[in-house]
């Protein structure tokens, strides 16, 4: 299992993301106001605006929070104006971050994000240090136990997807990012709902982290998403099923 669906399928087990919603719902109304402000507020004319919007009614967002989301970033309504901003770093062992931020103040942001990297032994890096270790793909994971394989790939493959891979526990159905939708959409339409659906940034390699350097890893992981102006963290570690489920307990 990759170290990206091992981390976020362990964590569902255990009721993080169902803990933190409301951290989900503030990530979400931040990407829509910037999608909005960045491409307008109508979804047919804005797929990223439209992916967004699924991702809102996927976590139960209220749909008058997702109008007032879209129209603080149309202007129809006043709201903070949020930048996006992406850092690059390394964690413990040299594994290659990836973090995604939208704030009100990036010298602050950056600031903070330096703090918590260097507390957790990590640190900055140069732009494009580890971008290049990552590729931006259409990520479709589906539980083993939800879908009939053949029926699964067949659907996957006919919307566009590249790739469909054996994950342990489940399928990692990978696209080009402009397939995403068609995938997505076509893995619903055979009555199978996603783990995750996300444009997300892969690891094209793993970095193995074990002992104290996993552990280190996975605290770091988790008060990077935590941040307040964190939207994604990618990262490129592979660490043990076992030792996950320990750290997080």
């Amino acid at each position: 299992m990759s170290g990206h669906s091992k981390w976020h399928t362990i964590k569902h087990k255990k009721g993080a993301a169902d803990a933190k919603r409301g951290k989900v719902f503030t990530r979400v109304i931040k990407e829509l106001t910037v999608a909005a402000r960045n491409g307008g507020g109508d979804p047919g004319m804005n797929p990223r605006l439209r992916t967004l919007i699924a991702d809102a009614k996927a976590v139960n967002m209220p749909a008058d929070n997702i109008k007032k989301a879209i129209q603080r970033g149309t202007g129809e309504l006043p709201g903070i104006i949020y930048e996006e901003i992406t850092y690059e770093a390394y964690g413990p062992g040299g594994a290659a971050l990836i973090i995604e931020c939208m704030t009100d103040n990036k010298n602050r942001t950056v600031g903070e994000i330096r703090h918590t990297l260097e507390k957790h032994n990590g640190n900055l890096a140069t732009t494009n240090a580890v971008a290049w270790m990552f590729s931006k793909k259409g990520y479709i994971v589906v539980e083993k136990k939800a879908a009939d394989e053949e029926k699964l790939l067949s659907a996957a493959l006919d919307a566009g997807a590249d790739d469909m891979a054996d994950d342990g526990d489940n399928w990692e159905i990978t696209s080009d990012p402009s397939s995403f939708e068609a995938v997505r959409d076509a893995v619903k339409a055979i009555g199978v709902e996603p783990a995750t659906a996300q444009v997300a940034m892969l690891p094209q390699n793993y970095v193995k982290l074990q002992g104290k350097e996993a552990s280190q890893m996975i605290k770091l992981m988790e008060v990077l998403e935590d941040h307040e102006d964190t939207q994604h963290v990618w990262s490129n570690f592979d660490i043990e099923e076992k030792e996950i489920e320990a750290s997080l307990a």
